[in-house]
């Protein structure tokens, strides 16, 4: 990803000829940047009072849109999970009058107005409205699936963990078998028990003199891990609580386990219903009733229903967060430059190498419009109201898209 630079000028005797201006200090010598012109429609302007009040609103609108723009592009990276480096190809705005898909950088350098999504008949602080009502249902759909998507993860995972890790605390369902078990007698019972793997010659040796009433022969390894090993024995009921005591003492641990198959059943329904439906989510595919075995199936099936309103949230988003720039970019021309509106808003990406000298450029090019932001850049001159360590001030309109905040680690 890349950042760019939303400037602008006022208009010479024409606005070709601002362009043509940025374009030779910028392009033709030096290579400075890559540019574009930034259409903006005539926006209906308002009274000065409304403008400077909706500067401020705007500001705030800004910062809000692209930290939603943010959330939604994470949540989509985490979503994806193992498929982290497909994150890039969904990202993108679905926008333009043909309503076509189009890559993040492509949508910002040919912005046009969405006049359907934001009609310019009406005022520029009931677009904002309109743009700030929608980016907040975006970010209340999302806490809201979020919640939900988190939740149904959460008690996978819980699930997941008590299907593996050590055998003092793991799931024995999927390890037992119904003929390890002395069941339905009113006299006996199986317990299974946790031996260290260094203990196995002292467990042979003691288990049957632990408690009395043990059966002789009657224990049998059932599964190993890389520690320990559980074992199967058979007693009296009335000896359980001397042979958990004596067990403890010699370091072997008696699970808290009961044969129930209903209860197993359940515990694995549960475990296949969750991962299926948490793969829903991700992606669907297949006949009727299959769902997709893995992330990796991406590109092989449509996208489920929370990855699906992501894609189109994320467009959503992202293109209200670029007419939020190009409102701002309007209402800051006609507060510097005045009326009649006539600026010329341009788009530029700059070379990453030559930032510093594209900024030196564009100041020797419009301190002449504004020589407290010229002397802004030579001292380190006190404003009152001006903060600048939150905010960038220049002589000429300037805003950035940081699309960078979309890149992600793969």
């Amino acid at each position: 990803m890349t950042e760019f630079w939303l400037i602008s000028a006022p208009g010479e005797k024409t606005c070709q000829q601002t362009w043509d201006k940025m374009m030779a200090a910028t392009t033709r010598t030096n290579n400075l940047s890559v540019n574009h012109k930034f259409s903006i429609p005539d926006l209906k302007v308002g009274t000065l009072d409304v403008l400077v009040g909706l500067s401020d609103e705007l500001a705030k609108l800004d910062s809000f849109v692209e930290s939603v723009v943010k959330k939604v592009a994470q949540y989509m990276a985490d979503v994806l999970e193992d498929s982290r480096d497909k994150v890039q190809e969904n990202l993108l705005a679905n926008g333009g009058q043909t309503r076509k898909c189009f890559d993040l950088i492509t949508y910002i350098t040919r912005f046009q107005w969405d006049m359907a999504k934001y009609p310019i008949k009406q005022s520029l602080k009931n677009i904002s409205e309109i743009i700030s009502k929608q980016v907040t249902q975006i970010d209340n759909d999302l806490k809201a699936r979020a919640s939900a998507y988190n939740n149904l993860k959460g008690n996978l995972q819980n699930l997941e963990r008590k299907n593996a890790g050590s055998l003092l605390t793991r799931s024995l369902a999927d390890i037992v078998k119904k003929e390890n078990f002395v069941l339905d007698s009113e006299y006996l019972i199986t317990l299974l028990v946790v031996v260290p793997k260094t203990s196995y010659p002292d467990w042979q040796k003691t288990y049957e003199t632990l408690a009395e009433m043990v059966v002789p022969r009657s224990s049998n390894l059932l599964f190993e891990d890389s520690d320990s090993g559980l074992f199967s024995v058979t007693l009296f009921r009335k000896a359980i609580d001397d042979f958990k005591h004596k067990a403890r003492e010699n370091k072997f641990t008696v699970r808290d386990f009961q044969y129930n198959e209903e209860e197993m059943k359940a515990d694995k329904e549960e475990m296949t219903r969750l991962s299926t439906d948490k793969k829903k989510q991700f992606v669907s595919g297949g006949s009727k009733g299959e769902v997709s075995q893995s992330p990796s199936d991406l590109k092989q099936c449509s996208h489920g229903p929370l990855v699906r309103w992501l894609k189109v949230n994320f467009s959503e988003a992202f293109i209200a967060w670029i007419h939020i720039k190009a409102l701002r970019v309007f209402v800051e021309s006609v507060l510097r430059y005045g009326l009649p509106v006539n600026f010329q808003a341009m788009l530029l990406q700059p070379n990453k190498k030559t930032m510093k000298k594209l900024r030196e450029v564009l100041n020797d090019l419009y301190k002449h419009l504004d020589s407290s932001a010229a002397a802004i850049m030579d001292t380190a001159m006190d404003i009152p109201g001006l903060n600048l360590s939150q905010q960038e001030y220049y002589p000429y309109v300037y805003y950035k898209i940081d699309c960078n905040l979309l890149d992600f680690k793969v």
